[in-house]
């Protein structure tokens, strides 16, 4: 779905400044800093409004007889201006600081939010919007906490002291100024509104451009292989082009309202410069006061200019920061329990299904389990098979608990799953997955993801374990070797084998196997089929398999069709009962139903 139809209710709330509340909580705990950054400003402020007095006396000066005070004058005028390049510095430094730090603290709570999300949530939200909102988003803050938040402070406190020293210098001439605010605001609310829209609908866009490009990327050898590179270009490009006709509609509005204040701003200076220059003549005024008042009404004119120019980047972090905020407001269907409950020690890895139904989120027309109930006694190994689409792999996912089921209860040691904390629950389990994940780290690291405080000589024992030490001694630099992203560098196998070993270092009390061993050459399925042996020896296993040779050995089998289980027993049992497992059996095995037997 296009962004626009998407967060057409999200922009409308964007709409109002109010949404830069959110950051509060992120800037709360640098008090100090804020401070500080703001002594800072305050004082290049005021540093800022005194210069053009110590203007006029060097000025007046020169119409005067007291030209002894006219050094003492210029150095006064010096020492200000060092005085304010100090506290410019300062204030910089403070603010950038600040910014940085925050940005940091806001990038770093999206993704621990994000990391925890069930898979649930990246069914409705693309991976690629995220990390936009991560990076992209985030920028606009920074640029705003960094730079935009102080020079709006700075030029609003010159806005006002301004005023004020205008009115104490020639009340007439401020008055004459202050006649023209409503025709400068009026234009900046105006636009300002179209703007904060625009700005939202440009950020919504270069989301969708970096989930496409995302998605791409990662699926780029699939994209190839299929000549789908034209078509992949034609989207990206698409999504890109409306992304910089949003921008394109945002910067004009942008200039449209530049435009209109600058130059309404700088025709009532004229006017003002043209009646104070006749007063001056008239000598109701002296010409220091007149530079004087000139100079003020420039930092005031330049103060709205800038403003104007800032509120349109605070209206982008505005919309920015809202998209944020949602992600850190976003609703998991999985999360802890306020008070879990504690597994029995040690675990005995029983598992119970009573009665599960599930729908998956996105399909909730379509029952994935439909009343499923199973026991799974401690160390028993059993096998689900069936077709694909079966439900097989869904009792995995559910196991893990990245779903809930829609009815009925699943139970680890007597224990509702639902009242364990997810941390707590996946210790327990060891996954290999069908579609392995490899880092772009070294493969020692790879497999020592599953048990991080693992020694390197437990790291090679759970590799030979695997049959994944020959491969890997033979790398350039051996277990150190750099794997390249997503194990661009190994073949399936290879990466399944050190999938197997992490699992077989995790040392889990239950084992999930879902199609382990489906990339693996005989030779190696002998030797990994040995060594997930040994492991289903001491622990719970689940085997979910397509291929019933790796199955053949499971104390139960249970066949899967269209979400409920069919069938129940051996794998000798099964064949002799006829039914979907003798048949996919026939399929599998050369020499027919007797020989698989």
């Amino acid at each position: 779905m296009p962004p626009k139809q998407r967060h057409e209710e999200e922009r409308e709330k964007s709409r109002r400044i109010g949404a830069l509340r959110a950051l509060v909580p992120f800037v709360a705990p640098y008090r100090g800093l804020v401070f500080a950054a703001l002594t800072a400003l305050v004082l290049t402020a005021g540093v800022s409004l005194i210069l053009p007095m110590a203007v006029r006396r060097v000025v007046d000066a020169f119409e005067t007889e007291a030209v002894t005070l006219l050094d003492a004058y210029f150095a006064a005028a010096l020492g200000i201006a060092g005085l304010l390049a100090l506290g410019t510095a300062l204030r910089y430094y403070l603010v950038t600081r600040l910014g940085e730090r925050v940005v940091a603290d806001i990038r770093t709570a999206v993704f621990d939010r994000m990391i925890g999300m069930s898979p649930a949530f990246y069914e409705r939200v693309m991976t690629g919007e995220v990390l936009s909102r991560i990076t992209t988003d985030t920028t606009l803050i920074l640029s705003v906490i960094g730079s935009s938040v102080s020079i709006a402070l700075r030029n609003a406190l010159i806005f006002a002291g301004g005023l004020v020293l205008m009115l104490l210098t020639s009340a007439k001439l401020a008055v004459m100024v202050l006649l023209l605010v409503p025709a400068v605001i009026v234009p900046i609310v105006v636009l300002g509104r179209r703007l904060r829209r625009l700005s939202r609908e440009n950020q919504d866009w270069i989301a969708t451009s970096s989930g496409s490009a995302s998605e791409a990327l990662l699926s780029v050898q699939t994209v190839q292989a299929f000549t789908h590179e034209e078509q992949s270009r034609d989207h990206f490009r698409d999504v890109t082009e409306k992304s910089f006709v949003a921008a394109r509609r945002r910067i004009g509005t942008r200039a449209v309202m530049t435009v209109i204040v600058i130059f309404l701003v700088f025709a009532g200076i004229v006017g003002v410069l043209w009646i104070g220059a006749r007063d001056v003549r008239a000598g109701d005024m002296s010409v220091g006061e007149l530079v004087q008042f000139v100079i003020y009404s420039v930092m005031v004119a330049g103060a709205v200019g800038a403003l104007s120019e800032i509120w349109g980047e605070l209206q982008r972090a505005a919309g920015a920061t809202e998209r944020l905020a949602e992600l850190l407001r976003a609703r998991d269907d999985v999360c802890d329990p306020s008070v879990p409950r504690r597994l029995p020690d040690p675990v005995r890895g029983e598992i119970r299904f009573e009665d599960v139904l599930f729908h998956y989120p996105s399909r909730p027309e379509q029952a994935a389990l439909n009343g499923i109930a199973l026991h799974v006694r401690p160390g028993e190994t059993v096998a689900l098979v069936g077709p694909s689409g079966a439900g097989k792999t869904t009792i995995v996912q559910l196991l893990l608990r990245f779903y809930d089921p829609t009815q009925g209860t699943i139970r680890l040691d007597g224990v509702d799953l639902r009242e364990i904390a997810r941390a707590e629950l996946r210790k327990q389990i060891a996954l290999v997955p069908q579609d392995p994940v490899i880092f772009a780290e070294t493969a020692c690291e790879n497999i020592r993801f599953g048990r991080p405080g693992a020694s390197d000589a437990e790291v090679e024992a759970a590799a030979r374990a695997a049959a994944a030490h020959d491969f890997l001694v033979a790398l350039p630099k051996g277990y150190d070797t750099y794997v390249g992203e997503r194990g661009i560098m190994l073949s399936g196998g290879q990466k399944q084998r050190i999938a197997i070993a992490r699992a077989i270092l995790r040392d889990a009390p239950v084992l999930l196997l879902d199609e382990a061993t489906s990339a693996l050459d005989a030779e190696s399925e002998r030797a990994v089929q040995h060594a997930v042996d040994e492991m289903a020896a001491t622990r719970t296993t689940i085997i979910v398999a397509h291929r019933l040779a790796t199955v053949k050995k499971a104390d139960r089998i249970l066949v899967f069709d269209q979400g409920r289980i069919v069938a129940e027993g051996t794998h000798d049992a099964l064949v002799a009962e006829g039914g979907l497992y003798a048949r996919l059996a026939r399929l599998q095995f050369t020499d027919g139903v007797g020989s698989a037997a």
